[in-house]
């Protein structure tokens, strides 16, 4: 069983920024792998481990920048990766639409049986890629996983998802299939020292859109980011001192104060 895994690198800030345009300034900028991926790596890895997969593949869009993202899969236990990036991406906005393309090009390729992605990341957060990759690709799908039974020699994922209003379901999925991982599934591993090591000899195949048989009307999109800006504070917010008896008074006395609690 092969497991294709979707990685993204996401820019993380502080509280002080400046905007430069419609992006943040890239002084403000740190780059780290997204937080639901490494969730979804680490599923993959288990897998791996256990004997049910036989290779694990990572898959990003993205500048050599991100490489440094990749080798902290490669680093957790991926076996090799796949880098797209072209100058027709230097200025695209990614949307879902755009990044479905482009996976559903590489999942043809790369043929895997199973292929696991974060549930969203951490700066667009549009939630959706996983599911129109499976609906691109015409498999089945299971969307905010946060149980997965290991056992898939019958062809059949059993996985536990996430429903609204803190319902949950229990459902079959007939491989192959997109899986979208929720974070809490599992503890992902902190990379070893001999899994960095190991990961600066493990391949990443940097790969254009004219590999995947795709030219640049694959990332045009109809959405435009027109304008980033901070919103406006409305209020300040209250910051109690000290330890927490003293923040419980201090709480206490601002609820008394505006009548909560009162009879």
């Amino acid at each position: 069983m092969k497991i294709l895994v979707t990685v993204a690198e996401v820019g993380t800030v502080e509280d002080e920024f400046e905007i430069d345009g419609t992006a943040i300034d890239e002084r403000y900028l740190e780059y780290d792998l997204n937080e639901w991926d490494d969730y979804a790596i680490e599923e993959a890895v288990q897998l791996a481990e256990e004997g049910v997969a036989d290779e694990v593949v990572a898959a990003t869009i993205g500048p050599e920048r991100s490489e440094e993202t990749v080798r902290m899969a490669l680093a957790k236990g991926v076996d090799r990766a796949v880098r797209i990036w072209d100058d027709a991406l230097k200025d695209a906005f990614l949307d879902v639409a755009a990044k479905t393309r482009i996976l559903e090009a590489v999942v043809e390729r790369e043929d895997p049986d199973l292929v696991l992605s974060g549930v969203q990341t951490g700066d667009h957060m549009f939630g959706a890629t996983g599911v129109s990759l499976a609906d691109a690709v015409g498999i089945e799908w299971a969307a905010v996983v946060n149980g997965l039974d290991h056992d898939l020699d019958d062809g059949v994922a059993s996985v536990r998802r996430e429903l609204e209003g803190g319902v949950e379901e229990f459902t079959n999925v007939e491989l192959p299939a997109v899986l979208t991982i929720q974070t809490g599934i599992n503890e992902p591993r902190y990379a070893s020292l001999r899994g960095i090591r190991q990961a600066q000899q493990k391949e990443i195949a940097v790969t254009s859109l004219s590999d995947l048989g795709l030219d640049g009307s694959a990332v045009e999109s109809d959405l435009r980011l027109t304008e980033m800006y901070e919103p406006e504070v409305e209020s300040e917010p209250t910051i109690f001192e000290g330890g927490p008896e003293d923040a419980a008074v201090q709480l206490a006395g601002v609820l008394r104060e505006k009548g909560v609690g009162a009879e």
